[in-house]
């Protein structure tokens, strides 16, 4: 089997219910993270992992992140603004970086969870290996993540799952899993424990993060195994009964930082410290928050 990845699928379907109402008009995937989308990181992340193809799983009503990225600004009043400099430079990166990654989008019908999401691609991914990444969860590392991924994948040829360590206080809201280490930070995952209710439940502090490179196989179990209780098809408890069965999957402890996304209280804290961070604000920003003590 080949060891290339060449595509990545990128699920953006979702109703962002854990952000309304502000998610009523605005997909939660334009949300700025400082100065630009965090959909724009995880693109940004994809490029840099050598991967040029990606397809959108998403909704008819969502057409304004297709906007955002193949949508070109062509009034000369905006690109002859006195302002130009201050947003030439980014027009001009996000163009860039639009023009080097072949989109595809797919829909999804109804939401009935991720791994129906994954299931919409399975004819344009055919039997090739692949990534899946969730549009709120950004990683700030040296290496992308999704390389660091890549790079497990082509020495063990299985499903890797990104992981990283977590509080206890917040094992509640994860796919937490039980491993084997097997190499430094690399895990061959022994069991999956969705969202465990107390701490004694979760069989290790480490959780799943919502990066994956899928081999053909995980399109089958996707198919095999049936939707849970509420007539979903959810990825990570997918991967479990798959692991259940016998069949290898690996987790990779990721070198960087997670910036989660996926409610209002996660995305106020990765705004708050990519702002800081920011090259022509932080230092403002910091200024401004000092003086207001």
């Amino acid at each position: 089997m080949d060891n290339a990845v060449k595509k990545a699928i990128i699920p953006i379907a979702g109703l962002g219910t854990r952000f309304l109402p502000l998610s009523k008009i605005l997909p939660k995937e334009l949300w700025p993270l400082a100065d630009k989308p965090v959909l724009q990181y995880i693109l940004e992340e994809v490029l840099k992992s050598g991967i040029k193809e990606v397809i959108f799983v998403t909704r008819p009503e969502k057409k304004l992140i297709l906007d955002y990225f193949q949508k070109r600004i062509t009034s000369n009043q905006i690109l002859k603004s006195r302002h130009r400099t201050h947003f030439q430079e980014e027009l001009k990166n996000l163009e860039n970086l639009c023009q080097k990654i072949s989109f595809t989008t797919v829909f999804q019908k109804k939401p009935l969870g991720d791994g129906n999401a994954l299931l919409q691609t399975a004819k344009l991914v055919r039997k090739e290996n692949c990534a899946a990444l969730w549009s709120d969860d950004v990683v700030e590392s040296k290496i992308p993540c999704l390389l660091q991924l890549i790079k497990v994948f082509q020495k063990y040829k299985k499903p890797v799952i990104a992981l990283y360590r977590v509080p206890k206080e917040s094992f509640k809201f994860y796919g937490m899993v039980k491993v084997k280490k097997v190499a430094p930070r690399t895990y061959k995952i022994l069991k999956i424990k969705e969202k465990p209710s107390n701490v004694k439940e979760s069989p290790s502090n480490l959780a799943i993060v919502g990066k994956y490179i899928l081999t053909p196989e995980v399109f089958n179990w996707l198919k095999k195994f049936p939707k849970n209780e509420k007539g979903e098809l959810i990825t990570g408890e997918v991967l479990a009964k798959a692991i259940e069965s016998g069949e290898d999957v690996y987790g990779y402890e990721f070198e960087g930082k997670w910036l989660e996304c996926g409610n209002k209280l996660a995305y106020l804290k990765s705004n708050l410290y990519l702002s800081l961070k920011h090259p022509q604000f932080g230092k403002e920003l910091k200024k401004f928050l000092k003086n207001q003590n």
